[in-house]
């Protein structure tokens, strides 16, 4: 296989940086992108990558991410959107959105979207991050996807996960025709630090005794690596939400497809960058 470019979002740790040690390894050229300038920087010199940052809490820096990106990089062949996490007591983001649902859903929309032209002419893939709390704890409302109404720190996280596979199936829906494919996967329960941030009762097993039956970020960053690395309409189907190499059984939303392009809709007036002043 010829050398590809592959960028992956939160690869400064855990799963995410599992994965483009894996990808580079396998002769990928994998393009780093974290938050943390001093953990990507470490991880992107290990690999003799390059690397980005950005916060996806502000998307100001989600635009600056996709412009130089398309600048450096005429061709983008897999474009995995990893950076996400659990967040804490409910709070805005400077763009006026709940943060849980930015950073882990608005962010990666905006970033694809913008990327869009690169990625169709090179007949990408998308590979979206998702989680088995899509299951547990998603319920979408149209309505209140700031939830204003109703919070709870597992359900945003929930609701998050349920929208990476909305928005998986209907980025196929849109694109699939033109040679775009796409997948939504669930990691496992891995040992990483992505709940760091998070009041959620789920932050005590990453820190605590169960800690140490989880699965560690490599074996996390299987399913990804497989979907980046085999052939989509033969090994696995576009558009589908998976766990350990299989299709798996999601939230009954995530077939919902009026509510997959209504949370698209949604998702384009949400991102749309508000005037100065």
């Amino acid at each position: 296989m010829a050398e590809r470019t592959i960028i992956i979002t939160g690869a400064s740790d855990g799963i995410g940086a599992a994965a483009a040690q894996a990808l580079s390894a396998g002769g990928d050229r994998v393009v780093v992108v974290g938050r943390s300038p001093e953990k990507t920087k470490a991880i992107a010199d290990g690999l003799g990558a390059e690397y980005f940052l950005a916060d996806f809490a502000q998307l100001d820096q989600v635009r600056g991410l996709a412009a130089a990106l398309k600048e450096k990089y005429p061709r983008i062949d897999v474009l995995a959107n990893n950076a996400g996490g659990i967040m804490g007591r409910r709070g805005l983001t400077v763009d006026g959105h709940e943060k849980t649902f930015q950073v882990n859903h608005l962010a990666p929309f905006l970033l694809t979207t913008l990327l869009l032209d690169v990625l169709l002419e090179s007949k990408a893939r998308v590979i979206n991050t998702s989680s088995v709390a899509n299951s547990f704890f998603g319920h979408l409302d149209i309505d209140d996807l700031d939830a204003e109404k109703k919070y709870g720190t597992n359900r945003a996280y929930g609701n998050a996960k349920l929208a990476n596979i909305l928005f998986t199936k209907e980025l196929d829906r849109r694109y699939g025709r033109q040679g775009l494919t796409t997948a939504a996967f669930h990691p496992g329960g891995v040992a990483t630090n992505f709940s760091a941030e998070s009041q959620s009762p789920m932050r005590f097993a990453y820190k605590g005794l169960l800690r140490r039956f989880m699965l560690t970020p490599a074996q996390g960053a299987d399913t990804l690596v497989w979907l980046a690395t085999t052939r989509p309409g033969t090994d696995w189907v576009s558009g589908q939400y998976y766990a350990k190499r299989k299709v798996a059984k999601a939230n009954k939303q995530a077939d919902d497809a009026g509510l997959a392009r209504a949370l698209w809709e949604r998702s384009e007036e949400m991102v749309i960058a508000q005037p100065a002043g």
